[in-house]
């Protein structure tokens, strides 16, 4: 196994949670430590050109999925698994929690079909799977969220969703959370900019030392 860190940031549209990656990524730098920053769909070539269809394009719902596992599945062959593997840092904007609460919560898709792609795609030799070791989840309002996309840039499709769909997004969130609670942290995205970014780095210097200990 591994010895590198995996961290995952998720949370619906305009939570804020890119704004605190870099953050956290100097937390690591400054204890001495590489970190590769990435995100998901995307973080190598095919992903980012399967990003951009997955983000732009009209597709059936199992095919968003499976479009969505095959970019994570280049995403894990050549970005991720190397980096753990040279027990690096890697922090990750969105991972797998994230289909599960889009295709899962807000497309209605079903739960168990994608924990069998979950399984095909980030199973581990030892049968295990590849997941974050610590996931934190940066929960907001989905009228909050969209006040503030209001004016932030030309929305994707997902961006462009009613709020009852971001709604779904967040329970499925949350139902993800319930099911493997020991790797999440919920962070109250409503909060400010300032207090947001203090409670994540205290979340993750407090995981550190759960780790060390």
């Amino acid at each position: 196994m591994s010895s590198g860190t995996f961290i995952s940031f998720e949370g619906i549209d305009g939570a804020g949670k890119s704004t605190h990656i870099a953050r956290v990524a100097e937390l690591f730098r400054q204890a001495g430590r590489a970190v590769v920053l990435t995100r998901e769909p995307g973080g190598t070539s095919l992903s980012e050109k399967l990003r951009e269809l997955v983000l732009h394009e009209p597709m059936d719902a199992l095919t968003e999925a499976l479009v969505m596992f095959a970019a994570r599945r280049e995403h894990l062959v050549q970005i991720i698994e190397p980096a753990l593997a040279r027990s690096d840092v890697v922090l990750c904007d969105r991972f797998t929690d994230a289909t599960f609460a889009y295709q899962g919560g807000g497309r209605g898709f079903n739960w168990q079909v994608l924990g069998q792609l979950e399984r095909m795609v980030q199973g581990l030799p030892d049968g295990s799977l590849r997941q974050p070791d610590l996931t934190v989840w940066f929960d907001l309002d989905p009228l909050i969220a969209a006040e503030r996309l209001a004016s932030a840039r030309v929305p994707d499709k997902f961006e462009s969703q009613p709020a009852d769909f971001f709604a779904a997004v967040r329970a499925g969130y949350a139902r993800r959370q319930a099911e493997m609670p020991s790797r999440f942290a919920r962070i109250d995205a409503a909060q400010s900019i300032d207090a947001v970014s203090a409670e994540v780095s205290r979340v993750v210097s407090d995981w550190l030392q759960g780790v060390a200990a």
